[in-house]
C-alpha cells in the first residue's frame, strides 16, 4: 500500500549516516508507492447512480462517501486478491534481500509484520482476512505452500512465518507497527483490504478532486455501488480510483487505482469471497509451533538498526533546515509541499544522495542494479540528482541528500527542487 500523514500525502521517516542514509533513501522508491494512494484529497461532485445491474436505489456521491464513513462492520471473514503493478523491473533476488535487510533492522525476525511490506509492492497475492470486533483480527498472506499470518487476539499480536518457522510476538500496547487487528486491518503501513486503501484515499475532502457514482456492480456475490474518484489537476500520476461499496453495509469491497499514463491498474484489491457472520473463536487462537524461533517485541526496543520512532540520529535536528521541521513527528519529520494530488514529501537526509553509475554504491549489488535500472539523471537550479520512477510514485534524490517524493510527474519533482533553492 505508507508512512505519512499530512491530510493528503505520504510521509518518509528515515535518515541516517552516509551509508545507512543511502540504503534508507532507497526504501522510498518502493514502499511509498503502495501507500502513495493517501496523496489524494477529495472534492464532491454530486451525481446519481446510473441504472445498471444490480438495480439499486439511486444515491449521490456524498451519500455514498457518508455510507463508507458510517460503515461499522465488526465481524467478517473472506478472501482478498491484491495485484500491484508499479512497472518495476523483475526483482529477482532483490525483494528477498531487501526483506532480509528489513528483518535484520528489527532484530532478525522474518515474522516481524514490517518485513512483509515489500511483498505487497509487486505481483499478485491472495490474503485471507477475518475480524470479530476491535480486539480480534487476522490477516494471512498465502504464498504457494507457505503462509504468513498476523493475528490480533486481545492484547496479544502474533506474526508467524511458516516458511522460516519464526514467530514475532508483542502486545498491542507495546508495538504500533506490529499489527492492527481491529476490523481485520493489516499491520500498520501494509494496506491489505479494499477498506484500507479506500480509507487512505478518502481521508480528506476539497476541490482538488471530482467524485461521482458510476453505476453498480456485483463483487464477491454482493450488490455494490461504484464510486469513481478523479483528480482535477494535471501533474499527478494518478488517473482515477474506483471503489466498489457494498450496498448494504457500506464496506468497500473492491479498490482499483489506474495511472494517468493509462494501461493496467497500479493497485487492484478486492474481495473474491466475503461472509459477515462471526468467525469461529479458534480463528484467532495461536500457539507458537514446536521448535519455532520466537522474538518478543520488547527485545527489539533499542536494538541496533531498529526503525522505531525515536531512533533517528541525534544530528538530524541540525541537518533539517530551520522552518522545515515537518508536521508528523515534530523536529526531524518530513515536510509536505503542494496540496491534494500534487503533494510532494520532502526529506533532508543530511548526507549524500543516492550513488549513480560508478560514482558510488549502496553496498549491495542487487540494490545498485535495481536503482540504476529505475534511475534517470536530472539537473536544475537545485543541482543534480536522480529520479527513480514507478507508474505511480516518483522520487527525486538529489546529490546533496534531499528526497522529493510523490504521486507526481518527474517534471513536478524537478520544479519543486528548483523552487526550494
Amino acid at each position: 500500500m505508507a508512512p505519512y500523514e499530512s491530510d493528503d500525502s505520504a510521509r518518509a521517516a528515515e535518515a541516517d549516516d552516509r551509508l545507512a542514509g543511502r540504503r534508507k533513501a532507497a526504501r522510498y522508491v518502493v514502499p511509498v508507492a503502495v501507500v502513495g494512494v493517501a496523496a489524494a484529497t477529495i472534492g464532491l461532485v454530486p451525481a446519481l447512480a446510473d441504472s445498471g445491474d444490480p438495480d439499486l436505489p439511486k444515491v449521490t456521491a456524498q451519500q455514498l462517501i457518508e455510507k463508507i464513513a458510517e460503515s461499522d462492520v465488526q465481524q467478517l471473514s473472506g478472501t482478498v486478491k491484491i495485484s500491484t503493478d508499479l512497472g518495476l523491473p523483475d526483482l529477482g533476488g532483490l525483494e528477498s534481500g531487501l526483506l532480509s535487510g528489513a528483518a535484520e533492522g528489527h532484530g532478525g525476525s522474518s515474522a516481524d509484520p514490517q518485513s512483509k511490506l515489500l511483498e505487497l509492492a509487486s505481483g499478485t497475492h491472495t490474503l485471507r482476512v477475518a475480524a470479530d470486533g476491535p480486539d480480534r483480527g487476522k490477516v494471512s498472506l498465502l504464498d504457494n505452500a507457505a503462509e504468513y499470518s498476523v493475528i490480533h487476539n486481545g492484547k496479544d499480536v502474533w506474526g508467524y512465518d511458516s516458511k522460516s518457522n519464526e514467530v514475532f510476538h508483542s502486545t498491542s500496547a507495546e508495538s504500533e507497527h506490529a499489527g492492527e487487528g481491529a476490523k481485520g486491518k493489516a499491520p500498520r503501513d501494509v494496506p491489505a483490504t479494499p477498506k484500507d486503501f479506500a480509507e487512505e484515499a478518502l481521508k480528506a475532502v476539497d476541490d482538488t478532486t471530482s467524485v461521482t457514482v458510476d453505476g453498480t456492480a456485483h463483487v464477491a456475490g454482493r450488490d455494490a455501488y461504484k464510486l469513481v474518484v478523479k483528480p482535477r489537476r494535471s501533474g499527478t500520476t494518478v488517473g482515477a480510483i474506483s471503489i466498489a461499496v457494498d450496498a448494504k453495509t457500506g464496506l468497500p469491497l473492491k479498490f482499483t487505482l489506474t495511472p494517468a499514463s493509462g494501461g493496467a491498474a497500479v493497485v487492484d484489491a478486492g474481495f473474491t469471497q466475503v461472509d459477515f457472520s462471526r468467525p469461529a473463536a479458534s480463528t484467532f487462537a495461536f500457539t507458537p509451533p514446536k521448535g519455532a524461533k520466537v522474538t518478543e517485541g520488547d527485545e527489539l526496543k533499542g536494538a541496533k538498526g531498529g526503525a522505531s520512532k525515536g531512533d533517528e540520529p541525534k544530528d538530524l535536528k541540525k541537518a533539517w533546515p530551520k522552518g522545515h521541521e515537518g508536521t508528523a513527528d515534530g523536529v526531524g519529520g518530513p515536510k509536505t509541499i503542494g496540496e491534494g494530488w500534487n503533494s510532494i514529501v520532502v526529506l533532508d537526509t543530511g548526507g549524500e544522495g543516492m550513488p549513480s553509475g560508478a560514482s558510488g554504491s549502496t553496498g549491495n549489488s542487487d540494490v545498485d542494479g535495481f536503482l540504476n535500472s529505475l534511475g534517470d539523471h536530472v539537473t536544475g537550479t537545485f543541482g543534480s540528482g536522480t529520479v527513480f520512477s514507478t507508474r505511480l510514485v516518483n522520487a527525486l534524490i538529489t546529490d546533496d541528500g534531499k528526497v522529493y517524493a510523490g504521486a507526481v510527474t518527474k517534471a513536478a519533482l524537478v520544479k519543486a527542487a528548483d523552487a526550494a533553492q
